[in-house]
């Protein structure tokens, strides 16, 4: 055997065994971070839509791809220690809804990606520069549309035609909350109503104000969307209808649990959507490159039987404009 076969021959046989130890290394899984500011329970639904999301685009959980789930089950103080706890096992990305997590986590990491799932408002929260350049590390969804809370008022004016006295509860310590109750003010002075401020920092402050709501003798409940209230739904729908108050809330959520209207982004669609986020940054997408989209699917949901409990009749103009009636 020649010289110049044996070294081919060594070459042709350390480059097939370069190429078998490569073969037989196994590949990195990609870790998404999860981060839930209520339970399983509670928003379990809004995980199954990102996951079936994520399926669709080919990854199958535990296989070619592992979530860590953090549930705050309603405790927000409980979010810095589980964004922290992600960044520590330097997941790939983090996903959630939550805008105290956002914050957290952009104040933790600016290598990490983050995925919102739908916050309020990232570019008044700074979380984003604007929404066609986000810049930095986090991108995602909004459900931010202008004119959904004057929409909301409006609906309510219909249902309820004498409505004067409104009451809103809202978050001043989220993000976008101060603005969207300016924006609700905007549209109570051209609908003639008075909103009733009834903030709301914590689960205690919202069992406060609506025990103490009798005294502002309000015709009418609108809460502003924000994790707190989403949470907290069960109550404050109780308390709604134990009161006989008409109420209209940012999600069908809280229709589902017993209150009467809702109008608003489908949350399921948002983190439905957000695992395109997920895949594009995986395959070597810059956070920084991908707009944040703005809400495409909305909700009007409307529930009969507390209608009926109210004694209230929702004209037919209004039922004809809902996309699902509970009966």
């Amino acid at each position: 055997m020649s010289k110049k076969i044996g070294v081919w021959l060594l070459a042709t046989f350390l480059l097939a065994t370069a190429f078998f130890a490569e073969a037989q290394q196994p590949k990195k899984v990609p870790r998404i971070g999860y981060v839930g500011a209520g339970s399983p329970a509670t928003a379990g639904h809004h995980a199954q839509a990102f996951v079936q999301g994520l399926r669709e685009l080919g990854y199958v959980e535990g296989q070619n791809i592992v979530i860590e789930y953090r549930w705050a089950e309603g405790k927000l103080e409980s979010l810095p220690a589980f964004v922290a706890d992600l960044v520590r096992l330097r997941v790939d990305v983090i996903v959630s809804s939550a805008s105290p997590a956002i914050r957290f986590a952009k104040e933790q990491t600016s290598a990490i990606p983050i995925v919102m799932a739908g916050v309020t408002d990232p570019v008044e929260a700074g979380f984003v520069a604007s929404l066609a350049r986000p810049g930095g590390n986090i991108t995602g969804l909004t459900h931010l549309s202008t004119d959904l809370t004057g929409k909301r008022l409006e609906l309510l004016k219909e249902v309820v035609p004498r409505l004067l006295r409104v009451a809103v509860l809202w978050n001043p310590n989220h993000p976008g909350q101060p603005f969207a109750y300016k924006e609700s003010e905007v549209a109570a002075q051209a609908l003639k109503v008075t909103l009733i401020s009834m903030e709301t920092r914590n689960k205690e402050e919202i069992e406060r104000v609506l025990s103490g709501m009798g005294t502002k003798r309000p015709q009418a409940l609108l809460e502003l969307p924000d994790p707190l209230t989403f949470f907290n739904r069960e109550l404050i729908t109780q308390f709604a209808a134990k009161h006989r108050l008409p109420a209209m809330h940012s999600f069908r959520e809280y229709v589902d649990a017993g209150g009467l209207m809702s109008y608003g982004t489908s949350f399921p669609d948002l983190f439905h959507r957000a695992a395109i986020y997920v895949d594009k940054i995986l395959k070597g997408a810059k956070p920084a490159d991908l707009p944040v989209e703005q809400p495409k699917k909305f909700e009007f949901v409307i529930n009969l039987k507390t209608a009926k409990a109210l004694n209230l009749t929702i004209p037919q103009s209004v039922l004809y404009r809902a996309d699902k009636v509970i009966k």
